[in-house]
């Protein structure tokens, strides 16, 4: 093979590879964008920590009955109930449905927190509620952790820049293909979400 039919080749393979990038991101960000209408009731709701919005709407959610307990994972230390109840416009009456789990720091760890309360909770359906770019990453980390129950999502809509999609759309391939772990041993960094 001559040198410039292998340059040509590499080319070719880099295009189809760009392609195929972009195809994924294309798809990344109309699944975003999607939020399906939620059961009439599931077994509980987890509130990923990290943005605006996330925590109000779980406890809103589970005021209305739409669960029996929530997480809210990734609860920085000095947060109370009676708090985010307050901010949430929430009675605090909820409060002995409502755990506030304060050892993720990560969306992976926010996946390991939720299996552990999940099964301690027997919830076999659960609402996930977190921002619209983060969704497709948080899904696929509590896929992996929560193989038997039935995620269903609920998106909170924020802006986000054309930058903060592309990482996050790398972050959820990492996700994806098992290697948000890596994180830990230093070779990916495994943010918490968005």
């Amino acid at each position: 093979m001559t040198r410039r039919r292998a340059v040509h080749l590499a080319l070719a393979a880099l295009a189809a590879l760009g392609l195929l990038w972009l195809g994924g991101f294309i798809w990344f960000l109309r699944a975003a964008d999607r939020s399906p209408p939620l059961p009439a009731q599931a077994d509980g709701i987890v509130a990923l920590t990290g943005g605006a919005g996330r925590v109000e709407t779980a406890l809103r959610l589970l005021a209305e009955g739409r669960a029996r307990v929530a997480l809210i994972s990734g609860v920085g230390g000095a947060a109370a109930f009676e708090a985010l109840a307050r901010r949430a416009g929430i009675d605090r009456d909820l409060r002995p449905r409502v755990t506030l789990g304060r050892a993720a720091q990560s969306t992976r760890g926010n996946a390991e927190e939720t299996a552990a309360w999940a099964r301690a909770n027997a919830v076999r359906s659960l609402i996930v509620v977190t921002a619209g770019y983060h969704m497709p990453r948080a899904l696929a980390e509590l896929a992996r952790t929560l193989p038997d129950v039935a995620l269903y999502p609920a998106a909170v809509q924020a802006t986000a820049s054309w930058r903060l999609m592309a990482a996050e759309y790398g972050k959820w391939l990492a996700a994806e293909f098992g290697l948000s772990g890596l994180g830990r041993h230093g070779t990916l960094q495994a943010e918490h979400g968005g």
